[in-house]
This record gives C-alpha cells, structure tokens and sequence, in this order.
C-alpha cells in the first residue's frame, strides 16, 4: 500500500511540474547591452585622435550677384541628377547623360541607361590591356568621355533597370573594396609574371560580378527580346562615329587629332581634335544655345570652387579675365595645376552682366551639398581655362567651325 501512495505522489508530482512549465518558450532575439555600448563609445571617443577641421583657401564671394537656382538657365532636356557614390565613374555618369539628352533631341526618347553596364565593360578592358602590356597599362576608376561610345560599339547598352549595378538596399554605388579587390589582384599578377589573359579576366569579372552584378546578355524592351548590342542599334539610335571629344591644348599642333596626354586616356586615344581656344569656347557657347548638351572634362580644385553656393568662377587673384588665353591655359596644365580630374555635362546657360554662366549636372558628392542638388553653377571664364575638352556631334561641328574635320 505505502508503495502505491508513493507511486501516486511521484506521478503527482510529475503531473504538477509537467503542467506548471509546459507554457515556457524559447525566442531568437538581439541581444543588447547597453551600459557595455556605453563603455565602448565613451572609450572609442576618448582614444580617437582629435584632429582640427580641414581647412582650405577659397574665395570670398561677397559682394557678387551670383545665380542662385536652375529656374534661372535656359535648359535642354536632361534626366534629373544621380549620385556616382563612393566611385570614380563620373566620365560614365556625365558622358551617359550627355548621350540621353542626345538620344531626346534626336528620336524624343526619355531614355535612363545603365553606367554601371559600361563600367564593367571598362575594367575588363583595362584588365585586357593591362595583360597584354604586362603592366605597364595604367590601371584606376577614371576614364574618359569617348569610352563610353567605345565599350557602347564593342558590349552595346541596356536600360539602368536592367542593370542597376549594386544591389537594391545599397542606398549610393561603392566600389572602393571592388577597386582595390581587382588592383591588388592585377599586381599579384604582375609580380608572378602569370600573363594568362584568360584567367586573369576570368577573376576580374567574378569580382565584378559579385560587387556589380552578371550583367545581362539580353534584355526585354516593349515585349521584344534582345541582346545589348540590338538595343543599341535599334532603340538608342545614335551614330557611334558623329561624336568626337575637342581639346585646346597649345603643345599639340591645333586642327589636327591629337592624343590628350593624361593617365584617364589609358588607351591612348589619339581622337580628339585639337582647337584653338577662340574656336574651342565658339563651339561650347554656340552648341547650348542651339539645344545641343555638351560632355565636359576638366579640373574642379580650384579655390573659386564652392559646393555650398553651388558656384565656379576664376577670382581675379588667380587671374585677370582679359589674361585667359591659350598661354594661361597650357601654363596651367603644363604645370598640373590644372588636371583631368572630373566629367560633367553642360545642360543649360544664361547670359548675367555680360557673360555667360552655364547650368553644369554633376554627378559628384561636391555638387550635394548646396542648394541646387546635382548642379553647379560655372562661370564662363572657369570653362575657358579650366576645362579640358568636350564633346559635340562632329556634323555640328562642322557647321559652326566651318570646315571638314578629318
């Protein structure tokens, strides 16, 4: 009878507890601490290096009456500004946009084409031409204007949403640790003499492809498939051999081609045709007014070069307006004071006291912190002594310069 009971107590027992935290559940949660959170800042801040702020010699603009929104330009129709992000693409961003507007003014087509796309393109040929020449080809993220028609002829060109080039909840592009994955490859390369064209672009593209994205070998557009090279030749339209870059550079002989003598030409490119500065600034003055956008290449470091007010302008301390001229110019980029070191598209122009101002997009992070996002203001004479070359349709060109230009 006693072992009964006990039976019963023990199952009793069992019963009680079984009931008692059968109601008990496990969850997956993130775990905080936050007092420890607090340490760590408190310690990080302590220890961080105070630096002073950067500072830099610019310009006062007191005094000038300045532009101060887009409403004021004359415009062509241009897609609204975009950020190149953490990149050094602003050649495909600028020239990608020079070419929608072209694309606008030529078939009525609001087109939103890939940079990421010609990007990729380009680091493979860079990775190409750096195998061939066995290093001795220079490999960066910058680039020039007439690449983009370049890998446009040989890859073709598929709409931004075809290939966005990073992924979906990466808010801007960022292709540092893309960048420098590919170059320290390429110097490990170099190094071990392993010249294998074929395995060397083979890595390069897997790294692409998983910062980028495999981009696409066809695309679907009003229903109808096609590869990228179709949707050049029967969407986009453009003759690929009407567009040609300018220079004005006095060491080159003028009303020839030339080859524009800086690291972002890093094939060579001897297709840009060099002119005088009087027919140079004609040119840009006279394409804007009659609707034609132009593809900029220039220096952007100087210190009439303000993104808080959204303005470029050449101060008189650097400069006299009435002493730029080709001398000033060539003295500039002879002694790399003036460099290669941005694109940017010219949408729109104004004429304020007897000059002209021009509407510049701008894809870099200097044009963001103004009022007038994604655009800077310039006025004529930074054009004329600080930007390097442009592009135009060379049957325009023609026209205004009054000559055949072979």
């Amino acid at each position: 009878m006693l072992q009964r009971i006990t039976s019963i107590l023990i199952l009793s027992t069992l019963v009680f507890f079984t009931i008692s935290f059968s109601q008990d559940k496990g969850e997956i949660k993130v775990y905080k601490n936050e007092f420890w959170e607090k340490i760590k800042k408190s310690a990080e801040e302590y220890n961080e290096k105070k630096e002073e702020p950067k500072k830099k010699f610019t310009m006062d603009f007191s005094g000038y009456d300045l532009p101060t929104s887009i409403h004021e330009f004359s415009q062509i129709w241009h897609n609204p500004p975009i950020s190149q992000g953490w990149t050094g693409t602003c050649w495909c961003f600028s020239t990608t946009s020079y070419f929608e507007s072209e694309i606008y003014r030529l078939t009525n087509q609001k087109l939103k084409l890939s940079e990421m796309f010609t990007v990729y393109w380009e680091y493979v040929e860079k990775a190409r031409r750096f195998v061939r020449e066995r290093g001795d080809s220079f490999f960066g993220e910058g680039s020039e204007a007439n690449a983009v028609m370049r890998m446009w002829k040989k890859y073709g060109i598929v709409p931004e949403k075809d290939y966005p080039g990073k992924p979906a909840d990466q808010e801007f592009h960022d292709h540092h640790l893309m960048f420098a994955e590919m170059n320290k490859y390429l110097q490990f390369v170099k190094e071990n003499n392993a010249w294998n064209e074929d395995d060397v672009l083979t890595t390069i593209k897997s790294i692409l492809n998983h910062y980028l994205g495999v981009p696409p070998e066809s695309i679907s557009d009003d229903g109808k498939e096609m590869t990228p090279k179709e949707y050049f030749k029967s969407v986009v339209k453009l003759d690929p051999d009407n567009y040609i870059n300018f220079m004005s550079l006095k060491e080159k002989p003028y009303n020839q081609f030339a080859e524009y003598e800086v690291e972002d030409n890093w094939w060579h490119s001897k297709e840009y045709y060099n002119l005088p500065l009087n027919d140079f600034m004609k040119l840009l003055k006279k394409s804007i007014r009659d609707g034609y956008g132009v593809d900029l290449g220039g220096d952007v470091s100087e210190s009439g070069y303000d993104p808080l007010k959204d303005v470029a302008m050449i101060p008189y301390y650097d400069i006299p307006s009435q002493c730029i001229d080709e001398n000033a110019r060539q003295f500039r980029f002879s002694n790399k004071s003036t460099t290669d070191d941005h694109g940017i598209h010219l949408v729109g122009y104004m004429e304020k006291d007897g000059e002209d101002w021009y509407l510049i997009k701008d894809s870099g992070s200097s044009s963001r912190n103004g009022a007038n996002v994604g655009y800077f203001f310039y006025q004529e004479d930074y054009v004329k002594l600080k930007m390097m070359n442009i592009m135009v349709p060379k049957d325009y060109a023609e026209k205004v310069l009054v000559r055949d230009i072979k």
